[in-house]
């Protein structure tokens, strides 16, 4: 608007700084302007913070260099009888012309980025639930530099209860969870829900096992979660280390794997704990990673998710998944026909032999032979009794397997393929019937798609593929062919 550009151009005359109120005014009313949902869904907390980080910023002031072109304002009437110009003037001075200034616009554009990727999460939980503004929920959801801002009484109940759960050592139902934080509960939690308690819980310090952005599956209603201590607030849990998500998917074959003959081994969950001890993960991740086992155990993985999750893991993850649970299965000495069958299990969902479960647990460090019942005692000479030696047979490359888990990089490649990471809401959205391939519309393109698995298709099934579709084989071949070339 006019009246924005002579008041901030005037500031700019007498030498003034702009505070964070002027470049937010000169930002949202220029056309560039590039604002994201939670600008609009948020915008009282947007305000507020995009104040804050200036003033952190700015301390004085926005300081911005005088534009020499002057502010002019014309008007020409649409049947060309009258038209006028004028010169407006501050203390008898021209009046600089913002107009044509970039950077100040540039600065106001990254506070705001900053911003809204501060406030997204927030905004998703009220783009869920529109009348959420005020619960406990929104308001851990904030950024803490707000807390004092909007004030919420009930937070400190909150991290009351979430203390004295964690101190009790109990674990608690996910309704309980999202009933204290959202104040009410749903027979299904669906993970965007989930994901919005983990977060706000975050926010006051504490933690939830298990995180639905890395868990090979989320929990019902009526089944238990985990609280506990983060050891600092986490305002990003989403930010993990390769080695975590590593650790976590064969702590979960690990599990699995000791639960399948009915009961938890103290020899077993004492080689589970060591294996969250070895882990090379920082104290925030450690913790997450023994919650995460302390559920595994009270609530085992279920085998039909795991195969839908281990279908596409590549050979050297299978490697390792092959290592963690043939040493799930050694670690109280007795191997149990339940834990072989359910080796054969993953096996089978990895696209391994069953048989290999066999020859990979010979190979393991469980001798396949006599047992001593009875201390050695000198007696007659003769021959020598030889050293009784392990069972020879097909062994894991263990050289290899440690290079996989010792890589993060590599095993981050391999391993991370499994965990199912939802796409959550960016503020623009794309149709849902738009085409994979630029340049196609949805039918062509989803035809495209489906050609591409084969070199070779005869004539009457390119019709088949075309008809299902809803295309005609001649027009669609002729369609595509323009396309690519």
């Amino acid at each position: 608007p006019f009246s924005l550009k002579y008041a901030i151009g005037a500031r700019i005359d007498k030498g003034e700084n702009l505070t964070a109120d002027w470049l937010l005014s000169w930002f949202i009313c220029h056309p560039e302007t590039n604002l994201r949902t939670p600008a609009t869904r948020c915008r009282d907390e947007f305000v507020a913070l995009f104040r804050m980080r200036f003033d952190r910023r700015f301390p004085s002031g926005l300081k911005v260099t005088k534009p020499r072109k002057s502010l002019t304002a014309s008007y020409r009437a649409a049947s060309s009888e009258f038209q006028g110009a004028a010169n407006p003037t501050v203390d008898g001075k021209p009046v600089p012309d913002i107009s044509g200034l970039r950077k100040p616009v540039e600065i106001a554009q990254e506070l705001a980025d900053e911003v809204m990727n501060d406030l997204e999460k927030l905004s998703r939980v009220l783009g869920r639930n529109p009348d959420g503004r005020g619960s406990l929920e929104a308001h851990a959801l904030l950024p803490s530099e707000l807390w004092d801002v909007f004030p919420s009484e009930e937070m400190d109940r909150l991290k009351s209860w979430a203390s004295t759960i964690v101190d009790r050592g109990v674990l608690v139902p996910l309704e309980e969870v999202i009933g204290r934080l959202e104040g009410e509960t749903s027979e299904k939690i669906g993970k965007r829900q989930m994901t919005g308690a983990a977060d706000a819980l975050a926010r006051l310090g504490f933690g939830l096992a298990p995180d639905p952005r890395f868990a090979l599956r989320s929990p019902k209603a009526e089944e238990p979660v985990v609280l506990f201590r983060l050891g600092e607030p986490i305002e990003r849990l989403e930010e993990v280390s390769d080695s975590y998500r590593s650790a976590l998917i064969e702590l979960a074959l690990g599990t699995f794997v000791a639960h399948a003959d009915g009961r938890i081994a103290e020899p077993e969950r004492r080689a589970l704990e060591d294996q969250v001890s070895a882990a090379d993960l920082s104290d925030q991740e450690s913790r997450r990673l023994r919650a995460n086992l302390e559920w595994f155990l009270a609530v085992p993985p279920d085998m039909t998710l795991l195969r839908r999750k281990l279908k596409e893991v590549g050979q050297d993850g299978q490697a390792a998944m092959r290592a963690a649970l043939v040493g799930a299965a050694h670690a109280d000495g007795i191997i149990h026909s339940d834990e072989v069958a359910s080796i054969e299990k993953i096996y089978k969902a990895l696209g391994l032999d069953p048989a290999l479960a066999y020859s990979d647990l010979h190979a393991g460090e469980v001798a396949d032979g006599p047992r001593t019942v009875r201390a050695s005692q000198p007696g007659r000479p003769g021959e020598a009794i030889p050293d009784l030696e392990k069972a020879s047979g097909p062994k894991l490359d263990a050289t290899r397997i440690a290079a996989i888990r010792s890589d993060t990089e590599r095993v981050s490649s391999v391993l991370g393929k499994i965990f199912d990471v939802e796409e959550e809401e960016t503020g623009v959205f794309a149709p849902a019937n738009q085409s994979q391939l630029a340049g196609l519309d949805p039918k062509h393109g989803a035809l495209v798609l489906e050609l591409i698995v084969r070199e070779h298709w005869s004539e009457t099934e390119f019709g088949k593929i075309c008809a299902s579709h809803g295309l005609m084989a001649s027009g669609a071949l002729e369609v595509v062919n323009e396309w690519a070339f």
